[in-house]
């Protein structure tokens, strides 16, 4: 009986998605006292979609070659956040809301783990049998 491996794709693939929110966030959160930085986010649902359809298959040519604008490693864009109330030196970050973004989306990735495992148990049981 040949095993689908395909079916986990989309949740590793949400889990990637994931991993790079938190970094962008968590990289908005260490500059909260940069001036002039500008917070960004990725849209989880659009970034997943273009995971979804392989739009994500940017590569550098050379090391030399530095990242677009606004694009990460993955090729996953990310947009600027409009801050509620902008710092007089030009920072955008607001610490209170990247936090809970960020509690919010480990919370959301630790869900789709727990959730892959589940899978990945229940699989391994109908290979295995009861114990």
């Amino acid at each position: 009986m040949a095993m689908k491996i395909q079916q986990f794709a989309p949740h590793v693939q949400a889990l990637r998605v994931r991993e790079l929110r938190n970094e962008v966030l968590a990289s908005n959160i260490a500059n909260a006292d940069t001036p002039n930085y500008k917070a960004r986010d990725i849209d989880f649902s659009a970034a997943l979609r273009g995971a979804q359809d392989g739009q994500l298959q940017l590569a550098r040519t050379s090391i030399g070659h530095s990242d677009a604008p606004g694009i990460n490693r993955s090729g996953i864009s990310t947009e600027y956040r409009v801050p509620t109330q902008p710092s007089l030196d030009g920072n955008t970050v607001e610490t209170d809301v990247e936090q809970a973004a960020f509690a919010e989306n480990a919370l959301q990735y630790r869900a789709a783990l727990t959730f892959l495992n589940g899978q990945i148990r229940t699989m391994h049981l109908a290979i295995k049998g009861s114990d």
